[in-house]
């Protein structure tokens, strides 16, 4: 591979089994089984013609790759997260990936971390990597904030000295002063992020791989760390990032990949990417249902069932301006006395975060629920806006939580009296207005 290209893959896939997952052993002497069985062709008892013009079945005896991919694709009990993914990155290049939930970003992120293998394929890079997927990702609990920056540090292949060096930075940077000699254990979420993406950021590694990190600190730490990356990446340092952020994508990411059903689909310039994504969530229905075996979905405690938006009555995915629409999901409560909150994420067409809204927690009795609320008529401007529904328990443990469950798009039906171009910012309400003269 050229010194040029910090990351190779070649038709990489991956599967996973529905509900339990299968041990290794299990799946090794299936597969090896099939193949033994494909090197000898079925016996047929019927009489044999004298007819040798056809080819000798010893000739046609399939090689174990194909017998392989024949078993994985015939195989209902797995599904497929990525398929034949095909994708070359420059040194130096900051590349966005970006897709619907459940598209495949993460698992793909977790085969280049080295989390978890592909199930066929062939993966190459140069240069160390380090990568930050979810809070806490390669921390001790028990061990300090100290003892946890010198030890992803040695994880990446640095030396002690190195380390020292930069430890005064990493420090400063993940504002956890106070905190640097307590065990990890008992950070909160925003102090387990900062410190993570301070020990990624600042140890330069070659390769840095972050997914969707950001979602966790404050709109200070954001900018900060936005920053960071903008420096990472100016350095000549590869990063990928995942994010549904798509304002961050378009100002960091000169190149993006748009993945769909673990395909990637798209792969090219960001402006170009992040317009066919847009379209493609414009066609959303408005109502989204989610089986019982997804497990973003369904975490054993609660369980998404549906979400709709309804206008005058009826599932649409289209709302007129100057009509409410409501949010309706349905959710099962699978065990008996959770402390049950709902909560929403209103985003718009450029992902910007629009509003949030809850529904005060109680218990709720095992079975069936439905949550619904209204967006008043002329509150939300005209474009595209996704929802993201959230389940809670006991006040803070995040149960499910479902980003862009469900799209709807926002006309401007009535039109106005004059014509002044399109109108900027996400909410456009009727506000009252009182005029007076001076004298």
């Amino acid at each position: 591979m050229s010194n040029e290209i910090a990351i190779k893959i070649e038709n990489l896939s991956k599967r996973y089994k529905y509900g339990a997952v299968a041990s290794v052993n299990d799946n090794l002497r299936a597969d090896i089984t099939t193949w033994v069985k494909g090197l000898w062709p079925h016996r047929d008892h019927r009489p044999q013609t004298a007819d040798r013009s056809l080819p000798s079945p010893a000739l046609h005896r399939p090689s174990l790759k194909a017998i392989h991919e024949q078993h994985l694709d015939a195989d209902p009990n797995y599904f497929w997260a990525l398929k034949d993914i095909n994708l070359e990155i420059k040194r130096g290049e900051v590349v966005g990936i970006i897709g619907r939930n459940g598209a495949g970003k993460s698992t793909l992120l977790k085969i280049l971390s080295r989390i978890t293998p592909p199930t066929t394929g062939k993966l190459t890079y140069n240069g160390r990597i380090a990568s930050l997927l979810e809070v806490g990702t390669g921390f001790h609990r028990e061990l300090t904030g100290r003892e946890n920056v010198y030890l992803n540090g040695s994880i990446l292949g640095m030396k002690r000295a190195e380390i020292t060096k930069k430890f005064d930075e990493i420090v400063a940077f993940s504002e956890v002063e106070k905190f640097i000699d307590t065990p990890v254990k008992f950070y909160s979420s925003g102090m387990y992020v900062r410190l993570a993406f301070a020990v990624a950021a600042h140890l330069e590694p070659e390769i840095l791989i972050l997914d969707e990190v950001l979602a966790v600190g404050d709109a200070t730490f954001q900018k900060k760390c936005l920053g960071k990356m903008g420096e990472v990446a100016k350095g000549g340092r590869t990063v990928l990032f995942v994010s549904h952020n798509l304002t961050v994508i378009a100002s960091l990411c000169q190149r993006s990949l748009l993945l769909q059903g673990g395909i990637k689909t798209i792969d090219g310039p960001t402006q170009n990417v992040l317009a066919s994504y847009v379209q493609t969530a414009v066609a959303t229905p408005g109502e989204v249902c989610w089986e019982a075996t997804n497990r973003d979905a369904n975490n054993g405690r609660l369980r998404l069932v549906a979400a709709r938006i309804l206008c005058e009555g009826k599932v649409t995915g289209d709302v007129q301006i100057e009509k409410p629409a409501v949010l309706q999901y349905d959710f099962e409560v699978l065990q008996p006395g959770l402390n049950v909150c709902t909560s929403i994420h209103l985003f718009d067409k450029h992902g910007i975060w629009v509003l949030c809204g809850g529904n005060c927690s109680k218990v709720l009795a095992p079975g069936a629920h439905q949550h619904s609320c209204t967006f008043p008529a002329d509150l939300l401007n005209n474009g595209r806006y996704s929802l993201s529904i959230i389940l809670i328990t006991d006040t803070t443990r995040l149960d499910v939580h479902i980003r862009d469950a469900i799209s709807f798009v926002v006309h401007e039906t009535k039109g106005r009296e004059e014509y002044l171009g399109a109108i900027g910012g996400c909410v456009r309400p009727r506000l009252e207005w009182q005029e007076r003269a001076l004298g």
